[in-house]
């Protein structure tokens, strides 16, 4: 009776996994971004400062923002990867001292939040230069 019971169940195990899908799950869909839908990025508002009008003055005054931005990446880039590194190094011990690695880890994670901080402030200043006509032409050539 035992083997009877393990044969149907074999059989109905079988049954299941021929009836499964053959193809690899799809991936879920992209997610929406709120906050990049709201906001453009330099290199839209570049590819299309004709479109939008952009007068000489605000271009000037976004170039700068672009610029005082790259400045600020640029050491933080820097800071990251020694950071980073430091981290890294931590972790090659055999018993890392967990205190020290979750303290070096605060430093990197802190520095990923400035940069995220400094790219959002770029990107509200920019936003903040535009017209709201010029906001509309961008957004449209967005989904386009």
């Amino acid at each position: 009776m035992k083997l009877y019971t393990l044969i149907v169940l074999g059989a109905l195990a079988g049954a299941a996994l021929a009836d499964a899908p053959k193809s690899p799950p799809t991936p879920p869909p992209p997610q929406e971004d709120p906050i990049g839908e709201r906001l453009f990025p330099a290199e839209l508002i570049m590819s299309h400062q004709r479109d939008i009008g952009l007068d000489d003055k605000t271009r000037a005054a976004m170039v700068d923002d672009i610029q005082r931005f790259q400045t600020q990446a640029v050491k933080l880039q820097w800071d990251l990867k020694s950071e980073g590194d430091s981290l890294a190094k931590l972790l090659d011990d055999a018993h890392p001292d967990e205190a020290k690695v979750l303290g070096q880890a605060d430093k990197v994670m802190g520095l990923e939040r400035d940069m995220k901080r400094a790219h959002l402030g770029l990107l509200v200043r920019l936003k903040g230069k535009l017209t709201p006509a010029q906001q509309a032409i961008l957004q449209k050539a967005r989904h386009r």
